[in-house]
C-alpha cells in the first residue's frame, strides 16, 4: 500500500497511553488518529469486540462438566472417577444444567461460580445460556494444519512452537500463529485493515487495551489506544492536564489551538500538530454523560469491563463504527489450591461479564457487542497433588465462551473431536490425549484453531474474506474457517 510522508509520520508518532496523548503541547503526541475521508462505503452500523483473557490457562475440565451420568467416557462419572479421588472433581449437584441440542440434547454443567453469588450482585452469566445469547466453543487451541492423535506423535513437525509454555502459547493465541513469532496481534491486524474503511473520522485509535501495552491489540501499522480502568472516569483520563478551566488557562488554551493552525508547511510539522488538534478534540468531547447505567462489581475485571461500556456509549463523539478492545483476568495458573482460586476468579468473571452485557442491552447494542475469552491453555485432566492443595498443570485444547445478542444461538461449537462431538473424549491416553504411554495425563488435542475461532469472530466483525489471510496468515489450511457461533447479519 502506498503511504504519503505526512501520513508515514503522523503513524511514526503513534503512541500507546492517552495521558500521553493529552498532557499538553508535545511534538509528535501519542496516537494515530488522524481524519480520514470517507470512502462512501463505510459500515453504517455500529459493533465492538472485547477480549477477556484468562491468564496462567483456566482449567476447561471443571469450567464445564458433563451432567450426564452413563457410563461413556465423556460422562459424569468417568469424570469424577478421574478426578474426585484426589479432591479435583466438582460435586454433581453444584453444577450449573445447561442443554447442549447439538450434542443430542445432552446435559452439561456450568461451573457454579457462573450463578448468582452470596450478595446477589446479579445473576451472573448461566441464565444468558436460557435466552441464547451465550455460546461456548469447544476444543480452541494452536494448530498449524488440522491434526490427528496419530500425525501429533509420529511428528514433531506439526506441534506448536514450544507447546505448553506460558508465554508461547499466549503470544500464539495473541497473533494466532502456532509456527512462527509475531510482533503483531490479530486484534491489532484487523484494526489495520478496517481503520480507514470502518472508522474514517475516528478520534481514537481502533483497537484500545485496558491492562496497557498487549501483543493482541499491535498492529502492523495501527497502534492500540491505552487506557486504564475504573473508577477512573473517562473525563479525566481525556483530560488536559495544566488547562483547568481558569481564565489564564483557557487563554493559554486558545494560544495552543491558534499556533497549532498557523504552524503549517511542513510535513513535520502539520504531522505533529494534526495530532495534537485530535487530542483537543476528544478532550472536550468526553464528559460525565457517557457514564454507565448498570452496577458493576468493583473487582478488577469488573472495573475493566466498566470502562470499556463508557467508552462505548461514547462512540457517537468518539466518532468510530467499529473497536476492538482487550482486558484480562490474572491468577488461572492454578497447579495447586484450584477449587478455592477458580471459584473466585470465575465468580469474578461472571459477575463482570454479565454487567457489562446488561449494561450494553441498555444502551441497545447487545447484539452489536461481542465478548469472547481466550486463556493460555486448558489444563490436565489427570489431577496435581491431593486434597485441599490439588491443582493442575499446563493442558492445550480448551473452551471458549462466546457471550453477546450476535450470537447463533447457545450451544456447543467447533469441529468434532474422536467421539463426533466438539466436546473432548475425557481418557487419560485415550484418542483425543497430546501425551501417550504411562504418563499420560489428558491434555486434549485441539480440533479448532485459533484462526478458525478467531475468524470466526473477526468475520462478524466485517472483515472481508480477501483480507483474512492478511490477519490471519495459516487461515487456509483449515477447510473450514466459519465455526457458525455468530450471526451473518
Amino acid at each position: 500500500m502506498t503511504i504519503s510522508r505526512r501520513r508515514f509520520l503522523a503513524h511514526a508518532g503513534a503512541g500507546l497511553t492517552m495521558a500521553g496523548l493529552v498532557s499538553g503541547p508535545q511534538p509528535f503526541g501519542l496516537m494515530s488518529a488522524l481524519a480520514q475521508s470517507p470512502s462512501g462505503d463505510e459500515p453504517q452500523d455500529y459493533r465492538a469486540l472485547v477480549c477477556i483473557y484468562f491468564n496462567g490457562g483456566n482449567d476447561g475440565n471443571n469450567t464445564i462438566v458433563p451432567l450426564h451420568s452413563d457410563q461413556s467416557v465423556s460422562g459424569y462419572d468417568h469424570y469424577f472417577q478421574a478426578r474426585g479421588p484426589r479432591g479435583l472433581a466438582l460435586s454433581q449437584k453444584s453444577l450449573l444444567p445447561i442443554a447442549v441440542p447439538r450434542i443430542g440434547g445432552s446435559a452439561y454443567g456450568l461451573h457454579p461460580a457462573f450463578g448468582t453469588v452470596a450478595n446477589g450482585i446479579n445473576p451472573g452469566l448461566h441464565p444468558l445460556w436460557g435466552t441464547g445469547t451465550m455460546a461456548v466453543v469447544s476444543g480452541v487451541g494452536p494448530l498449524m494444519m488440522p491434526i490427528t492423535r496419530a500425525q501429533f506423535q509420529a511428528d514433531p513437525s506439526v506441534r506448536p512452537r514450544n507447546l505448553f509454555s506460558h508465554t508461547d502459547q499466549t503470544q500464539q493465541h495473541h497473533h494466532s500463529r502456532a509456527d512462527a513469532v509475531m510482533l503483531s496481534g490479530w486484534g491489532g491486524r484487523i484494526a489495520d485493515k478496517m481503520t480507514i474503511g470502518s472508522n474514517p473520522n475516528r478520534l481514537v485509535p481502533t483497537v484500545s487495551s485496558v491492562v496497557g501495552p498487549r501483543l493482541f491489540a499491535v498492529g502492523e501499522n495501527e497502534q492500540p489506544l491505552s487506557i486504564g480502568p475504573a473508577p477512573t472516569p473517562l473525563s479525566s483520563i481525556f483530560s488536559l492536564t495544566g488547562y483547568n478551566g481558569t481564565p489564564i488557562a483557557n487563554a493559554r488554551l486558545a494560544a495552543l489551538e491558534a499556533q497549532l493552525l498557523v504552524e503549517n508547511g511542513q510535513d513535520m510539522v502539520e504531522a505533529s500538530n494534526s495530532i495534537q488538534s485530535e487530542a483537543l478534540r476528544i478532550s472536550r468531547t468526553l464528559n460525565s454523560a457517557n457514564e454507565v447505567s448498570v452496577v458493576f462489581p468493583a473487582t478488577d475485571l469488573g472495573n475493566q469491563l466498566k470502562q470499556i461500556a463508557r467508552m462505548i456509549k461514547a462512540r457517537s463523539s468518539l466518532r468510530v463504527n467499529r473497536q476492538v478492545f482487550y482486558c484480562s483476568l490474572d491468577g488461572f495458573d492454578t497447579h495447586n489450591g484450584q477449587l478455592l482460586g477458580q471459584q473466585g476468579l470465575l465468580t469474578h468473571f461472571s459477575q463482570a461479564s454479565r454487567a457489562f452485557y446488561d449494561e450494553m442491552a441498555a444502551q441497545g447494542i447487545a447484539d452489536k457487542v461481542t465478548q469472547f475469552t481466550l486463556t493460555d491453555f486448558n489444563r490436565t485432566f489427570d489431577p496435581a497433588g491431593t486434597g485441599a492443595n490439588v491443582g493442575s498443570d499446563h493442558g492445550w485444547a480448551n473452551h471458549q465462551f462466546v457471550i453477546g445478542g450476535a450470537v447463533t444461538a447457545s450451544d456447543f461449537y467447533g469441529i468434532n473431536s474422536s467421539n463426533g462431538t466438539p466436546f473432548p473424549t475425557l481418557v487419560n491416553n485415550g484418542p483425543d490425549d497430546a501425551d501417550f504411554g504411562t504418563g499420560a495425563r489428558g491434555r486434549w488435542i485441539p480440533t479448532a484453531s485459533v484462526e478458525q475461532y478467531a475468524g470466526t469472530l473477526a468475520r462478524w466483525f466485517g472483515l472481508s474474506q480477501a483480507d483474512m489471510p492478511f490477519v490471519f496468515p495459516n487461515i487456509g489450511n483449515f477447510p473450514v474457517t466459519d465455526l457458525g457461533f455468530m450471526t451473518n447479519a
